[in-house]
This record gives C-alpha cells, structure tokens and sequence, in this order.
C-alpha cells in the first residue's frame, strides 16, 4: 500500500471522530475532559524527556527528578497530606495503591485477619468498590438520603470492628458536596479504620478544601482529569497517591527524594512498602505535564479553575432544569460542584425516548456521546461537566441541540430513536456486554471463562 493511501485512509478516519479538540465535549460526565494545553504535549515530546530511560543513573536524570519532587511539593500543599507517589498508571490503580496501603497497615498492627470490611458509598466511583473487592474485602456500599448525601445512621451502623476503612468520592458522581465529609472520617477512624479520599471529581474544589482538613489518611488526584493532562486514549495516566507521615513507609517504591547536597534520588529503602503498583517509578510525561499546567497557572490560576468549572456547571444547571423532559435528582434548588447527574426519566415515560437514544442523536448534531452511568440508580441518566475549557458560547450552543432533541422527542420520537444519521457507524448492539457470561476484562478472566475457545 502506497503512502499517500494510507494518509488518506487514516486521515479520512480522523474526519469521522469526536473528540476533546474538536467538538463542545461536555457531556463526558465525571470524565474532566478539559482542554490540554498543546505547548506541553510539545514538552514531552522532547527528546530531552522523550528519550530518557527509566533505568538511567539518578545522575543523568536530575532534571526529570526534581519534576517528580516538585509536583509532589505542590500536591503535599492541595491536599494537606505529606508525601506523593506517582507510580499509578491510572486513578483505578491509585485506588487499588490505597486499598493495599490500607490492607498493609493493618496487618502490621496484627489486624489483617480481622479486618475484612471495605465501605464505601453507592455514587462513589465503581473502581472504590471493585479495587476493595479485588483485595478480597467485603464491600459494605452506603446509599443516599432524599438530599442526595450518605445516609449518615447507615454508615454508624455498618461500621464495626470488622471495618479497615472506607473510600469515598467527594464530590459524588451526582456534583452534590459533602459538608459533613468529616463526620464520615471521623466515625471510620474512631473505629480503627483508615479513610481513603477518591478525588477524581477534584476540579472544582481545587484550592478550595484539602483532605487532611476533612480527616482523610490518603488521597489520589487524576493527573490526565484535573491538571491538565489528556484523558482516556490521549494519554498516557497518572493517579498521583498521597499519604500522611504515617503511612508513608507503605507508599509503592521507587519514591524521588532529594539529598542535604541538594541531590535527587530514588529511594527503595521503605520499611513497609506495599511494593510495586506498576514497573518503574510513574508515568512521566503526564507528570511533566502536569507540572507545566501547575506552574503556568499559580496559585491564584488554579482557585480559578475551580471557580469558573463551578460557574460554568452551574449555568448549565439552571437550563437543563428548563428542559422538557429533563430532571434533576436530589437537593431540589441546591447548587453542585463540576458536574450534574440529570434524569431523562420523564421524558422516557412520555415518549419512549431513553437516554442512549438522546445520546445518539446528539452525534448527529456534532456533539460526542455520554458514556452511561452503571448501576442506574438515577433512572435514564445523563451527567454533564463542562470544566473551566468552555465559553458561553459553546456551552450555549451545546445547550440548544440537548434542548432541541428533547423537544424532537415529544413531536417525533421516532427520528431520535433512529439516530445517528450522519456516523459510519449506525448502531451496535451493546447485549454482550451486559451479559458477564461473555465478557472479560483480562485474557486471564477470559481462559477462567471460556478456557481456550475461540475469542468473541
């Protein structure tokens, strides 16, 4: 195959994509699919980061050490904790990096037999529960009151001596803030737990709260959501873990650390360290990344990101309330924090129309699809986050095609359900993947599965 046609083939594929840098994508809800400044995608391409190896003398690498050692200073001053690894490849993994802290500290306090509980609540991200289960906890989920918080009596009641700690969103995947965040903490380590900050829904607090002020033991931001660096096939991910003084002898090794002489270096040497989350030592293009987005923003920069990510959501929120059709769960008249949780659940009532068919149709306007949102507590949901990325202009421009679908559906419901028209792609039927029968995430999970048949 010729040069030419293959540029024309993929380049063709490339006119048939939504994405971040093409399109008003706000509608990745808990996603943070902000804008990722192109000057420091050129930074990491550099040969002077794109070339090094991670098995380089610490001498030939000072550079990209003091990186590492100086977003860890920034982080310990956001969170109020005292120490940042940045071995996670992904916030799923810094979860799974804070469980097996949490699982770590308790067996060297003679307790890993009998603390066998993880808690965690129902609009928590799913990776909460599922990295609690992968470490072979029993996961104890909280749910919501009409407020759209935890139910408080619920938690004292599951919490026991059989609790090793919890794990928890805040904001919740709903945009609802907790103030009573520290009641939570606070009832968890009075029972001997440790609390566990899930801080992917970050952006529009920055600044703002810390985790050591609401009690947490340890926390984790995206790197790839909320500072700046690309998410999902944008990559690559980081899930910056962080820790108070007294579990940071369990964090992942290698951690950077800088000598009196001013040195930096990789230190192995943790006496209780929970070992490795991934090979090396983090993932650092996203940290170079991440660093730039910091320090061209400062201080003031960042309090300004979460407060435009707030006004923007909150504009938002204030029309899709004016939609046909639409909902919004919880809290009536309460303000959120960087994203909603909407329903379509009348509309769906009124006209059949349910939320992956809005979605859809959405496409055909220009606009990338919402991901689902599983388990559907809130009946046919959608979220929306529009981040600090977006104007007025856009955010109003994607509001009138959300409005104008809406109001296709009550007249012709059938054209929406239809929908897409103007994708390559019509519609896929998605029934195996809601079937556990037939789905498997890792090849290992497959052969338990299916032993050696021939792959779907």
């Amino acid at each position: 195959i010729s040069q030419m046609r293959v540029l024309k083939h993929y380049l063709r594929l490339s006119q048939e994509t939504l994405g971040a840098d093409l399109n008003v994508d706000i509608g990745q809800g808990t996603c943070t699919v902000k804008y990722s400044p192109k000057v420091n995608d050129v930074l990491a391409a550099s040969s002077k980061a794109a070339e090094l190896h991670p098995l380089q003398d610490d001498s030939t690498v000072q550079g990209a050490l003091e990186i590492f050692h100086g977003l860890d200073l920034f982080l310990r001053e956001v969170s109020g904790l005292d120490r940042f690894s940045f071995q996670p490849a992904s916030g799923s993994a810094a979860i799974l990096a804070m469980v097996s802290i949490i699982q770590a500290w308790h067996e060297s306090r003679g307790e890993g037999g009998t603390r066998d509980e993880i808690i965690t609540t129902i609009f928590s991200h799913p990776s909460d529960a599922a990295a609690a289960a992968v470490k072979g906890y029993k996961v104890i989920t909280i749910h919501q009151t009409e407020d759209g918080l935890p139910d408080l009596d619920a938690l004292n009641k599951a919490v026991s001596g059989r609790t090793a700690g919890v794990l928890i969103t805040n904001p919740e995947d709903t945009g609802i803030f907790n103030p009573k965040i520290d009641e939570i903490t606070a009832v968890v380590r009075r029972a001997g737990g440790l609390c566990g900050y899930d801080q992917a829904n970050a952006n529009g607090i920055l600044g703002v709260t810390r985790a050591r002020e609401a009690g947490f033991d340890m926390c984790f931001f995206n790197l790839h959501k909320t500072f700046g660096t690309p998410h999902g096939c944008g990559g690559p991910a980081c899930g910056a873990l962080g820790v108070t003084a007294r579990l940071a002898d369990f964090l992942p090794v290698p951690v950077v650390d800088r000598a009196a002489d001013g040195r930096y270096f990789l230190r192995y040497d943790l006496a209780r360290t929970i070992g490795k989350i991934r090979s090396f030592h983090g993932v650092f293009p996203a940290v170079l990344k991440a660093y730039a987005w910091v320090m061209s923003l400062g201080e003031k920069g960042l309090r300004e990101v979460a407060n435009v990510a707030v006004l923007n959501n909150n504009y938002i929120l204030s029309k899709v309330k004016k939609i046909r059709g639409a909902s919004v769960p919880f809290a009536p008249g309460r303000h959120r924090i960087e994203q909603v949780r909407y329903s379509w659940e009348k509309l769906h009532a009124d006209t059949g129309v349910t939320t992956e068919d809005v979605s859809l149709r959405m496409a055909d306007f220009g606009f990338h699809l919402w991901s689902s949102h599983h388990p559907f507590i809130v009946p046919e949901p959608f979220t929306i986050e529009p981040t600090e990325s977006y104007s007025k202009a856009e955010i109003d421009e994607y509001l009138a095609a959300l409005e104008r679908i809406a109001e296709e559906a009550y007249t012709d419901p059938a054209t929406v359900k239809g929908a897409p028209y103007n994708s390559v792609v019509h519609r896929i039927d998605p029934g195996w993947f809601y079937d556990p029968a037939q789905w498997a995430i890792t090849w290992r999970a497959y052969l338990k599965k299916h032993g050696h048949e021939k792959i779907r």
